[in-house]
């Protein structure tokens, strides 16, 4: 590793660490990665600052009380995302998806710029692709160099890495947010959402093409989502709902309810959720069929069968790792093999969710590497300046992946000891639920 002290900060016992990524609530699935990457540092380094460096700082400081300070870096002076830096002991980079064309040099600037005020760099988890720009291949081969550990969440981006010409150890992890842990959504919330009690229910969730998919037809995937939707409402006489994940989400969903032959057993969640209420909403449904890759994480943690539609790289390794079925893709003239897919989902969960548990609970271990991997960067980074900090974990302790003990918060949509939950998040393994019978 390429460690530097960095320049200690007198008004602060503990180190100084700075988080960078796509924060301040625009997609639900960063958001639950941040809260999972302040839950390992804080379990790591109780007495430590946090600084977050996000692109709604007014939204970060309101959904993140783990975080001790908020910096905005969009649309702010250079010179005042600069000064915060010479003052960190440590930025963290990510998780998530950030290293993709047009978004990964704005990142890597900030990365870069602490290199050069000898501040210590770790890339926690992130995931890389696509990469076709000149400028941003170039930022990611040259900063990902000099950092001093580089964690992905995928297979998929180590390749991507690879193929950019970076030369350098890249371990592979999974998303933190596999570490996230439940909160109620209760049974007034379903209410409100005018979703009826007992009703069987399907997930869903539709995204826009986006970089990663840009020759993804949208009317296509629009009738292709309705026709999967009208099948399960007939197959299993269920209400379907869709989620979400960040607000451009709505339009494709009304665009699949548009495109139904029985749009009235179809609803929109509409309220503002936290991740860990959406990873709540989870534990009532049935099946979940979905692009976004954290609404596949969420459903897999709580133990529903679910379905991922893969439409970029990262989907699709998750997917694999998941033993999802392999789905080439999201393309109109797969109705019929999608919607078998669907039918053999339900008719064989019962004998699948033990191997779906074993494999949470890889890919959960997997996960929590990244923390400790993390925090024994920031043990070298304490005997490099020279602090005495003793750690707070020892490398095999896992820490809790929420704002509190796992024991001490309700999970689903009652008290905590409401009902068998399985493995906590940041224990031995996933949380899985014990979903209703699935063919009562």
């Amino acid at each position: 590793m390429n460690l530097r002290p960095s320049h200690p900060h007198p008004a602060s016992r503990g180190p100084r660490i700075g988080v960078l990524g796509s924060y301040g609530g625009f997609n639900i699935g960063d958001e639950a990665i941040l809260t999972c990457v302040l839950s390992c540092l804080r379990a790591r380094r109780p007495d430590a600052h946090l600084v977050v460096l996000s692109r709604n700082a007014e939204h970060t400081r309101a959904h993140h009380p783990d975080a001790d300070e908020v910096v905005p870096w969009e649309g702010v002076s250079r010179n005042h995302v600069l000064d915060v830096l010479p003052g960190l002991d440590l930025l963290v980079l990510g998780g998530g998806g950030i290293l993709y064309d047009g978004e990964a040099r704005r990142y890597l600037r900030l990365v870069r710029a602490a290199q050069t005020r000898h501040v210590p760099t770790f890339a926690y988890a992130v995931g890389a692709g696509p990469l076709t720009d000149a400028e941003d291949r170039d930022a990611v081969r040259t900063v990902l160099a000099e950092m001093d550990d580089v964690v992905v969440r995928d297979e998929e981006s180590r390749l991507v890495l690879e193929e950019v010409g970076l030369e350098r150890e890249v371990a592979v992890t999974a998303d933190p947010a596999l570490l996230l842990a439940p909160e109620p959504f209760t049974e007034a919330m379903m209410r409100d959402e005018g979703i009826p009690s007992g009703a069987r229910l399907v997930g869903m969730s539709v995204r826009e093409p986006g970089r990663a998919a840009e020759k993804l037809d949208e009317g296509d995937y629009h009738a292709l989502l309705a026709d999967v939707a009208d099948f399960l409402v007939r197959r299993l006489d269920a209400r379907v709902v869709f989620l979400p994940m960040e607000r451009h989400d709505v339009r494709h969903a009304h665009a699949v309810l548009s495109h139904m032959t029985a749009p009235d057993q179809g609803r929109i969640l509409h309220g503002d959720y936290s991740p860990g209420q959406v990873l709540g909403f989870m534990r009532h449904l049935d099946v979940a069929v979905g692009m976004r890759l954290h609404f596949v994480i969420f459903a897999a943690l709580t133990g529903v069968p679910v379905l991922p539609l893969p439409y970029s790289g990262k989907v699709f390794d998750f997917a694999r790792r998941l033993g999802a079925p392999a789905l080439v893709g999201v393309a109109r003239e797969q109705a019929g093999l999608l919607l078998a897919e669907v039918d053999r989902l339900w008719d064989e969960y019962p004998q699948r969710r033990d191997d779906l548990r074993a494999r949470m609970g890889e890919l959960s271990a997997s996960a929590r590497e990244t923390c400790e991997r993390c925090g024994s960067l920031l043990d070298e980074v304490g005997a490099a300046r020279g602090s005495g900090d003793a750690p707070a974990a020892g490398p095999g302790d896992a820490p809790a992946a929420g704002p509190g003990p796992a024991d001490e918060r309700p999970t689903g949509d009652g008290p905590a000891d409401d009902g068998p939950t399985g493995h906590r998040p940041g224990g031995d393994g996933p949380y899985l639920t014990e979903p209703r019978p699935l063919n009562a």
